[in-house]
């Protein structure tokens, strides 16, 4: 398989890359910050211009019509730059499975207001006290008209601003996936603090009523659809830890490279040396798996075993690249005042979203165990 990017993917890469440096600086996230806003909306309405915001979206919705793989690299530029917009959550979360599993009404109401940056999208995989977002305890209940839900999801990212939130519940003995009007009654909002500072919340919901036209995928194929949408949601969190990572990696290299001590520069001595090559080695690794799952995923491939692997290590090089960037910068690197503190809060964040390292290693093991 060739990991190369083509000239076009490059440039699709190059033009996120220019959009986000000038207008997710770290000025501007600190101005955001100072002002209490979580979400940068001048920025998300500067990649619907640059149609960035339909990449993956068929031409005839407003979008590009691209891969899995061209997502993967606008988000690992998210990661890089630390941009507070909801992209993981619509772009992929929300937008890929109304993509695949949508009847050509649900794709012609919402997917055109993703490409255009009108509409945002959201997806509530996690429920208390569970590291399996497969393990639900939401019920949903067939009535006359459509459906009922009843449960509790929590770390729902950008709830309030969404259009349609993606609800998988238990159904009919199988699993079915809703998309849920969040200001739907019944549907109760509870905002969550979140690590990176991303807006996140608990969703109750009591008796919510989902009509037939908002149900993605009934019991016989929701639980198909769920494993597609966490595959996919997964290896996106692990290109965004990329970024992350390299651009923590960067700035460490270009402190280290220019700050003095016993009048020698930092970077020349051998035990920071070693810790920088050490991080440097997690995050090759971590691109490798990372590259694989994205590959096996765009062209069609099971790849349950490839996404786990690149999250354990987007769990754990995260974890050490950060440790080693904090530890390098010293007292700097905690001051919040300097932008290190921010991509040591999003590896964080990453490192226990849809399941921590460990838990990713006892599915591997499971999985090994039945081979």
């Amino acid at each position: 398989m060739d990991f190369g990017i083509s000239e076009e993917q490059e440039a699709l890469r190059d033009l996120a890359r220019q959009i986000l440096q000038d207008r997710a600086n770290p000025e501007r996230l600190r101005e955001l910050e100072n002002e209490g806003h979580d979400f940068d909306r001048e920025l998300w309405a500067e990649f619907a211009r640059a149609n960035l915001l339909g990449l993956a979206i068929d031409e005839e919705y407003g979008g590009m019509g691209f891969g899995f793989s061209e997502v993967a690299l606008l988000l690992e530029e998210v990661g890089r730059a630390v941009a507070p917009i909801p992209a993981l959550a619509t772009l992929v979360m929300g937008a890929l499975p109304i993509a695949r599993f949508g009847t050509p009404a649900q794709r012609s109401r919402l997917l055109a207001g993703v490409a255009s940056g009108d509409e945002i999208l959201s997806a509530a995989l996690i429920e208390p006290d569970s590291d399996d977002p497969r393990e639900l305890t939401t019920q949903a209940i067939r009535d006359a008209d459509g459906w009922r839900l009843t449960g509790e999801k929590i770390c729902v990212p950008a709830a309030r601003v969404a259009r349609r939130i993606l609800v998988p519940a238990k159904a009919e003995g199988g699993i079915g996936l809703f998309l849920v009007d969040p200001r739907a009654p019944g549907v109760e909002l509870a905002p969550q603090q979140s690590t990176s500072l991303e807006a996140q919340f608990v969703i109750r919901l009591t008796g919510v009523h989902v009509e037939t036209n908002d149900v993605l995928a009934d019991s016989e194929s929701g639980s198909q659809a769920l494993d597609w949408t966490l595959e996919r949601s997964l290896a996106a969190l692990c290109a965004m830890q990329l970024g992350v990572c390299e651009a923590a990696l960067r700035m460490t290299a270009d402190y280290a490279s220019t700050r003095e001590q016993f009048g020698r520069k930092l970077s020349t001595f051998q035990a920071v040396g070693h810790q920088a090559a050490d991080a440097y080695i997690d995050i090759e690794c971590l691109r490798v798996t990372t590259q694989q799952a994205v590959w096996r995923l765009d062209v069609g491939k099971v790849a349950h075993e490839q996404t786990a692997i690149a999250k354990v290590w987007a769990g754990d090089a995260g974890h050490r690249v950060s440790y080693a960037a904090q530890h390098l910068h010293g007292g700097i690197g905690v001051d919040l005042d300097y932008p290190l503190h921010r991509y040591c809060f999003w590896a964080k964040q990453i490192e226990l979203t849809l399941g921590s390292s460990a838990h990713h290693i006892d599915r591997l093991g499971d999985w090994a165990a039945n081979a």
